[in-house]
């Protein structure tokens, strides 16, 4: 019967991977259209890492239950462990120009620390609140280019990516 209930978590938890490569995709798929250093793919394993640390965590935590006080299960420490290497990888998405005093990849940068959140919320089942994100997420990155542009405040090849 344990074997059982391990199939079922697993095949839970791989819908759940599902759903975050593709709300995720969805960002990454505009980032890419735009030509973007962080596209489809990276957005798409970044959601899906998130998502699959999460659900680790989850596991974690049902997994050492058992114990009592033997073991403890700290999920916020998954969470961290999860920004800190986002963030890392999210720094090498940045460069300065010391000669053209710009900055590039910020966007990009914010973007994949965003989508894990996305796959964060998907790992702890909060399906329709990584929806809405994916959703507010694409809109600041597609809607707020296009009024810039309107309004004449930011060429097309801006330094904010």
């Amino acid at each position: 019967m344990n074997m059982l209930i391990g199939w079922r978590s697993d095949a839970e938890i791989l819908l759940r991977l599902v759903v975050a490569m593709a709300l995720v995709g969805i960002v990454g798929w505009d980032r890419e259209r735009k030509g973007r250093s962080a596209g489809i793919r990276t957005n798409m394993l970044v959601g899906l890492s998130a998502c699959l640390f999460t659900s680790t965590g989850d596991l974690l935590v049902q997994h050492f239950q058992g114990y009592g006080q033997l073991v403890r299960v700290d999920p916020v420490r998954v969470l961290q462990a999860i920004v800190l290497g986002v963030s890392f990888l999210g720094s090498g998405v940045i460069f300065v120009s010391h000669t053209k005093d710009q900055v590039r990849g910020l966007t990009t940068a914010a973007s994949v620390w965003t989508i894990t959140g996305v796959g964060i919320v998907v790992g702890l089942r909060h399906y329709v609140l990584a929806t809405g994100v994916t959703v507010i997420v694409f809109l600041v990155l597609e809607a707020v280019r296009r009024v810039e542009q309107l309004m004449g405040e930011k060429p097309e090849s801006s330094t904010d990516r």
